[in-house]
């Protein structure tokens, strides 16, 4: 966090889409409200609930799965936005650090944290943390736009050369990304926002993350990134009795059992 005043975009509305870890998401949303005066705050989701000071809850149908949520967001999204810009995040990636902000983000239309798995200039960038402008959220609607799953490489790789030539779509460059997000880059360095379950031990604590872990009703996204989240935690927190608590949630029983064992621990972790 940072010691500057608190950022003002009034033309930027902060929106995430969900219809799972619903409380977690709105801790997201409130982490980056901390940091950011938006144009709008929204949350979309077919969850009923009290309404939010400062977060307008907007109703939408159920989100059933991975591949319905990057539908929803090339084909719906811009219905929701009234801004000329959208910062899009979930559950696990928000607003950390307002000082890192640069106006010079608002000249791209796209900007998500770097993909380091890619070496084709094509490597920017990830959604769940990421800034869109309303231009590239038409162009998605657009009849020869090529929608796939996930959105973000639909976006960022299938049709990133037919955006740039036909709807003049500006991409942040891989160094720029950097510093607006990271994700899969787990250097030191610093950047305005994060997204990455496994980033959150560093931005949050072992003590904090463990908090949103024990209000998550859907983790299986976690399993991919488990080993490193484990690394994570191991490095952030002694105790081997909640990462083992992990790997049974997330694995089965006798994925955790096997780690207990080679712990030397007995009985229920």
């Amino acid at each position: 966090m940072s010691d500057t005043p608190r950022l003002s975009l009034p033309s930027v509305s902060l929106v995430a889409v969900t219809s799972v870890n619903v409380e977690a998401t709105i801790g997201a949303l409130r982490a980056s409200m901390r940091e950011v005066d938006f144009g709008s705050i929204k949350l979309l989701t077919d969850m009923l609930g009290a309404p939010l000071d400062g977060i307008e809850r907007v109703p939408i149908a159920p989100i059933r799965s991975a591949s319905a949520y990057s539908r929803f967001i090339l084909h719906n999204l811009l219905d929701h936005v009234s801004t000329d810009f959208v910062l899009l995040i979930q559950w696990d990636g928000f607003v950390i650090d307002r000082a890192l902000w640069e106006d010079g983000f608002l000249r791209y239309d796209y900007i998500g944290a770097p993909w380091p798995q890619f070496d084709d200039g094509h490597d920017v960038g990830n959604g769940g943390f990421s800034l869109r402008s309303r231009k590239l959220l038409e162009a998605c609607r657009d009849p020869a736009f090529r929608p796939s799953h996930p959105e973000d490489v639909a976006i960022g790789r299938v049709n990133r050369r037919w955006l740039e030539t036909a709807h003049g779509i500006r991409f942040a460059d891989a160094a720029r990304a950097r510093r607006f997000s990271k994700e899969r880059d787990l250097s030191p360095s610093s950047s305005f926002g994060f997204h990455g379950v496994f980033n959150m031990v560093e931005a949050l604590g072992p003590e904090e993350f463990w908090r949103i872990y024990a209000s998550l009703d859907e983790r299986r996204g976690i399993s991919r990134d488990l080993f490193l989240l484990a690394r994570q935690l191991k490095g952030a927190d002694a105790s081997s009795r909640k990462r083992i608590r992990l790997f049974r949630d997330l694995m089965g029983d006798k994925i955790g059992s096997a780690l207990r064992r080679r712990l030397g621990r007995r009985g229920p972790p």
